[in-house]
């Protein structure tokens, strides 16, 4: 194959072809005649191959062209390769044109037609420019298939070049080379680079083209006198044309390992080769992850033994791995990061593979003393191993996942400093412990590792205990409100006030919240229950112990404390929080009269506690929508406002002719226009007062006309805009309110209707306003209800002033004769004014039937979304803000369903799902009889609803929902749903950016509605479920797989068929179900007897939901499950058992000791030199001795007797060996790399392949007893003879010991000893 050089070499043909260039097509045609004759006698896809290579060269011949033209050359020169550019151009053009004539494509527009092809039954017919298309996709793929195979042919005949003159590769390179070794590969490099272009664009030729000749003629460009961008070029193409797990496997079998293996090696100067070879092992986890996903949906695959143990699954060889796990290991290498994570994702493919070669020992290693960023996911690692009876074999119990805790447990003496990696332990620990795995696991042995944190609490000069008690805040989910700070800071909790603004919304929020317990607090009471079990109460006492004044640690506690016991008197039973609400220890102190210190630290935290519980019910009342005590502090307060307001208003109403003369006098405004000189205070007391009376407001309307200079004041059109041109601040929205509240006292009586309607022109002039915003009547400059006026004056007051007026009959007539409900109308045509929109509907009033209503309607249907959405979401205001919701409230709300923007379909769903709560407000929807079938998954939360009614399951089983939905449920969503629940808990349990997760928000906590649960609310469901049968199906299914532990799918399965039996045991109608089939003693024995821990949680919350009512909690009571009431004696779906060790505790197992695939031993060296350079080689994995033996091996490599030693395949391969059977840091490896002057190429790779097979020793292989008793030095063999006597006393001692004659043994030697290891059974 022609290479980049080829410009050089005369071309007759060219200069043939340019003589007679002349004429523009005699060119093409002369050049066509010599390739017809070149290519004559051979088939069309020959023809092709040839076109296509005489194609590249051009090519490349065109782009050296244009490399020379860029850099300085003679006229002369330019002038030629200007001339060379120029035919390689036409050539380009000439031969493409070929190639398209050749392909069928071509071929068949020379025919002029298209064939046609036979139609399957039932298939469309082909229109003609869907048929070109598909063509030109098959002519492209041909096209590129075909280039595909001549790169590969031309890579072959690159790798029989003799390759580069350089010096023997190292790991770290040497810039001398770089240039030259750069040059000879760019030919190369392009044909890699073209080819991994070609697979990326055409995806169809990776499946097509022969695999294993691409690998084997990339495999040359692995080389070491290769560049390392061609290395990382090949690494790159082979990876893009890795398709599926037979790809991979087929990569297996070729020589490629100790080429990876050599690549990881390399130090951060080949960053480039690095990256790829590491991306190419991440492809190959990526596809076997895939083809997991897929045989676990294949049951013959699953019932295969091979892959049930885990055995290689991921085809990647043992030096590989232990060379990538030492690139993990390495904390400078820049790809460690990377290297973690795809360890943790293959030890959940292949855990065996993993645990061989050292990657489970590493990745506890990271876990405990790891970047801290890494924590949670090798945390959520190990929890999933722990799930899986086969993976947690590799585990040992007490020793490898409990180094998790060791920042927190071995805390002690290490200073402030480690308070950030304590930070992030206690991270680690939250997660762990909130999952059923972490839980389970680490209760084992009587609860160690739990008890381990605990007793951190006890260390008195632990100066990062604070630590650790927010991990408990956080790991119990108790949320610290802001009056918290005040007690921790040693101040009296009654002197804090709960802060005004907004104070009101926080308690409705956490007492709608507080009322139903929801599964995170049936988790919660497991955990209140494990830590109180190991001695938390305890610890925290002892801290209360060390000082009696107190410090901000011990309140700290003392806080926690008291949050534990209240927490446990709400999730708990009863007979089980009165054991933790005695807290024995703190009442010892209390009573202990012998010693005064005691008995203050005793009595200060009762008294604390006591207070924290006062103060709670204080400032966070738990009655929803508690309406103020009667008794309270505040009362009188209020009582009094109340009468001094009454009694004003009264006495106003009673005021004489002259003092009501000169208050009018006195509010100054009969005496100037400017509303900042008026008497504010003496207005309001007017409107609210005097002016209520009808004849005290005739005689301001008529007599003294300061009803008509009052009224001028919010004229839109008065002088200079007095009332619209104030500037919207918070003091001169006084004005809005003394407007409005002038309107209610002129509506109050006959006279100031009439003012209103007939003397006054406020109404006027505000439909003037409008009439301003019409297009057909001009635009104005500065129109009254501009934008800028709206939200930077007081104009915005004049729609909360026509607000006022919409509450009554007689204000919606004055609005409707003067024609402002016409001018509502108008609005919704106008363009760009969303915010008229929306404020007036924000103010109207609608409790009467009429215009306004008509107005809110028209914007429902608006044009603009963004209006529909503000009129739905304040459609929905109203209903929450009524105690009991209007029909037309309802009426209107249900059209939304039927917009056609998934966004206001879906808050009015959820508008809906809010107001169904209520059974009356459910029971009028249901009656409307509302079609949603449109709605898809978004409405079926609202169906839910409908069907825990006897009406709307009887219309929606009339409507066939119910018949369809079941079998779905029975199939599909049932699976669906467990998936849902796990996601969710996993996420409110998760990282601290949780909270602002949709789903969560979404997710209140509560266990979200079944279709099954709300089937068995009715009795036509109870029947439907019986005839149905599928209660007994659930019933066999759990008693034939409750305790499967190996198959996933099975697993899900009986997940969501526990949840689904849960949710009908929690209902009154569906508990017989249960009864009937006896399961309850099925789900118990699952409980406590299953070998997967997510199988014992959802039990556990199965059996919450079985407890929710009193005959289910009755039933679990003679099992020893007790459940929790409330304070009047009725279930709260908590279910705890009595015999918790029984439940939390897994059983033990003994460790799994990995084993390679076969006997790796290899026959011992014969020569003495290779003896000692593999026993220094070997004496480099240990820690103690690596120095010494790598100055031994320095030596040497120095001497020459041992230079055929460190340039032999022989002994290169049993270094790698070595290397690849035990653990060497990266360092390391790379030394014993660099000592051998061998470069990896083809033929060093073939002749390891050779001593693999040569070396290896048969199984029955047994030492001879002189190896076995062979005294070999750490420091090297010495040489017959002894050394040399002007050698130096260190160069004595690194000599060997030399064998000593049998008849002279000496009686003791003070050499160090060291007996040949590896070799041995």
């Amino acid at each position: 194959m022609p290479t980049s050089t080829d410009h050089d070499v005369p071309r007759p043909s060219h200069q043939q072809n340019v003589s007679s260039s002349s004429h523009s097509t005699g060119m093409n045609s002369s050049r066509d005649g010599d390739q017809e004759g070149v290519f004559r006698g051979m088939d069309e896809q020959e023809q092709v191959n040839g076109f296509v290579a005489l194609l590249e060269r051009e090519t490349r011949i065109k782009e050296g062209a244009e490399r020379l033209l860029r850099l300085p050359l003679t006229d002369t020169m330019r002038a030629q390769v200007e001339s060379e550019l120029e035919m390689a151009e036409n050539e380009i053009e000439a031969l493409t044109r070929r190639i398209q004539l050749e392909t069928p494509r071509g071929k068949r527009k020379q025919n002029g037609g298209i064939a046609t092809k036979r139609k399957f039954a039932g298939q469309a017919p082909f229109n003609g420019p869907r048929l070109k298309e598909d063509l030109d996709e098959k002519d492209d793929f041909r096209t590129a298939l075909s280039q595909t195979n001549a790169y590969i042919k031309s890579l072959y005949s690159l790798g029989r070049l003799p390759a580069a003159s350089t010096s023997p590769s190292s790991s770290n390179g040497t810039s001398g080379t770089t240039s030259t070794t750069g040059d000879h590969d760019r030919p190369r490099v392009e044909l890699l680079n073209k080819l991994t272009t070609l697979l990326q664009r055409n995806v169809r030729v990776r499946y097509e083209l022969n695999f294993v000749e691409l690998v084997q003629a990339t495999i040359p460009s692995l080389s070491d006198h290769c560049s390392q961008r061609c290395r990382a070029a090949a690494y790159r193409l082979i990876r893009h044309a890795l398709v599926d797990a037979s790809s991979v496997e087929r990569l297996r079998e070729q020589p490629l390992e100790w080429y990876m293996v050599k690549s990881l090696v390399r130090d951060n100067k080949h960053v480039i080769e690095k990256e790829q070879v590491i991306k190419l092992i991440r492809s190959i986890v990526d596809i076997i992850s895939d083809r997991e996903r897929d045989y676990r949906r294949d049951r013959e695959r699953r019932s295969s033994t091979g892959s049930e143990m885990g055995v290689n699954i991921i085809p990647l060889s043992e030096p590989v791995m232990r060379a990538f796990v030492a690139v993990a290991e390495h904390s400078e290498d820049p790809f460690r990061s990377v290297c973690v994570l795809t360890l943790a994702e293959m030890v959940l493919l292949d855990i065996d593979l993993v645990a061989r070669t050292g990657g489970i020992r590493f990745l506890l290693h990271a876990l405990g003393e790891g970047p801290i960023e890494i924590g949670p996911i090798l945390a959520a690692t190990f929890l999933h191993i722990v799930d899986s009876p086969r993976k947690r074999k590799y585990l040992r119990i007490g020793t490898d996942l409990e180094i998790a805790f060791s920042a927190v447990t071995d805390a002690y003496g290490k200073g402030t400093d480690h308070a950030d990696r304590m930070r992030g332990c206690t991270k680690v620990i939250q997660l762990m412990l909130r999952t059923w795995s972490g839980l389970m696991y680490f209760c084992m042995e009587d609860q160690l590792a739990i008890r381990s944190i605990v007793n951190t609490l006890r260390i008195p000069s632990l100066e990062t205990r604070e630590i650790i008690l927010d991990m408990f805040f956080d790991l119990l989910n108790i949320k610290a409100p802001e009056w918290y700070k005040t007690f921790i800071d040693g101040r009296r909790l009654t002197m804090y006030r709960k802060s005004r603004p907004s104070s009101g919304a926080k308690i409705l929020e956490r007492s709608s919240t507080s009322e139903t317990l929801k599964l995170t607090d049936q988790y919660i009471a497991l955990l209140v229950l494990v830590f109180t079990n190991a001695g938390l109460l305890d610890a925290l006492t002892a801290m209360l112990e060390e000082c009696t004044t107190g410090s901000t640690l011990s309140r700290k506690a003392t806080l926690l404390m008291a949050e534990v016991l209240q927490m446990a008197n709400r999730v708990l039973p009863l007979t089980v929080a009165a054991k933790i609400q005695a807290v024995p220890r703190v009442f010892n102190l209390a009573s202990d009269y012998d010693r005064g210190e005691n008995r203050i630290i005793g009595t200060s935290a009762l008294s604390a506690i006591d207070s924290l519980n006062r103060n709670r019910l204080r400032l966070h009342p738990n009655v929803k929508n508690a309406r103020p005590r009667a008794n309270s502090a505040e009362d009188a307060v209020r009582r009094g406002q109340k009468h001094v307001e009454q009694v004003k208003i009264k006495m106003g109403m009673q005021m004489d002719d002259k003092t009501f003369q000169s208050s009018l006098l006195e509010t100054q405004v009969m005496l100037t226009k400017d509303n900042t000189k008026w008497n504010f205070d003496m207005l309001q007391e007017l409107i609210e007062g005097p002016l209520l009376n009808p004849k005290r407001l005739e005689e301001a309307i008529k007599v003294s006309r300061f009803m008509r200079r009052l009224m001028s004041f919010f004229h839109p059109f008065s002088h200079s805009h007095r009332f619209s041109d104030v500037p919207r601040k918070q003091p001169n929205l006084k004005w809005v309110r003394l407007g409005c509240q002038l309107l209610n006292t002129l509506m109050a009586s006959p006279d100031g209707i009439r003012f209103l309607a007939s003397e006054d022109d406020f109404l006027k002039q505000i439909v003037q306003c409008f009439a301003q915003l019409d297009p057909c009547n001009g635009t104005s400059e500065d129109p009254i209800f501009s934008k800028a006026r709206i939200s930077q004056t007081l104009t915005f007051g004049y729609f909360e002033m026509l607000g006022t007026l919409s509450k009554y009959s007689e204000g919606i007539e004055l609005l409707e004769k003067s024609k402002i409900f016409t001018a509502f109308y108008h609005l919704s045509e106008l363009r760009n004014r969303e915010d008229l929109v929306t404020i007036v509907i924000t103010n109207l009033d609608y409790s009467i039937d009429g215009h306004s209503r008509i107005v809110l309607s028209k914007a429902l249907t608006s044009t603009d979304v963004h209006i529909r959405l503000f009129s739905t979401n304040h459609l929905g205001e109203l209903i929450r803000s009524s105690t009991n919701p209007a029909a037309w409230m309802l009426r209107l709300l249900l059209t939304q369903l039927y917009d056609p923007a998934p966004e206001v379909c879906g808050m009015t769903i959820q508008i809906l799902e809010e107001a169904c709560d209520a059974i009356e407000v459910l029971q009028l929807v249901v009656e409307m009889q509302p079609t949603l079938d449109h709605l898809g998954e978004m409405g079926h939360p609202l169906l839910m609803k409908f069907m825990s009614t006897p009406m709307g399951f009887r219309y929606l089983y009339d409507a066939g929902y119910v018949e369809r939905e079941m079998d779905m449920w029975f199939h599909e969503r049932n699976i669906y749903y467990v998936v849902q629940v796990e996601i969710f808990l996993a996420k409110v349990f998760g990282s601290d950016s949780a909270e602002d997760d949709e789903d969560v928000l979404a997710f209140d906590g509560v266990v979200p509605p079944h279709f099954y649960g709300e089937m068995s609310k009715t009795e036509l469901g109870c029947h439907i479920l019986n005839d149905k049968n599928h209660f007994a199906e659930f019933s066999h299914f759990i008693r034939q797989h409750g305790l499967e532990s190996d198959d996933l799918e099975m697993i899900l399965k009986l997940k969501s068929i526990l949840w689904a039996v849960g949710n009908i045991g929690a209902t009154e109608g569906g508990l017989p179900f249960l009864e009937e089939e006896d399961i309850i003693p099925s789900i118990l024995e699952i409980a406590e007897h299953s070998l997967i821990p997510s199988v014992r949680g959802t039990c556990f919350f199965v059996l919450g939901l079985i407890s929710s009512t009193s005959q289910g909690s009755e039933i679990l009571d003679d099992y020893r499950w007790e459940a929790t009431l409330s304070p009047l004696g009725l279930p709260t779906g908590l279910c705890i058992p009595v015999d918790l060790d029984k439940f939390i505790s897994l059983p033990t197992w003994e460790p799994v000791q990995p084993k390679g695939d076969s006997d790796s031993r290899l026959l011992p060296p014969n020569l003495q030199t290779e003896l000692e350079v593999i026993t220094a080689i070997e004496n480099l994995s240990n820690t103690v001795i690596a120095n010494a033996a790598s100055r031994s091996l320095a030596r040497m490599k120095s001497r020459p007797e041992y230079k055929s030693v460190f340039s032999s395949p022989s002994v290169f391969f049993r270094a790698l060996h070595t290397i690849s059977t035990q653990r060497y840091r990266l360092p390391v490896r790379r030394y014993i790399f660099d000592l051998f002057n061998i470069e990896l190429d083809a033929d060093v790779v073939k002749s390891i392949s050779e001593c693999a097979i040569s070396l290896r020793a048969p199984p029955s292989f047994k030492q001879s007893q002189a190896h076995i008793n062979r005294v070999v030095s750490m420091f090297g063999l010495g040489r017959p003879g002894g050394a040399d006597e002007s050698d130096d006393e260190e160069d004595e001692m690194d000599g060997a010991v030399e064998e000593p004659p049998a008849e002279k043994n000496p009686v003791i030697t003070l050499r160090p000893v060291s007996r040949i290891i590896g070799f041995d059974k």
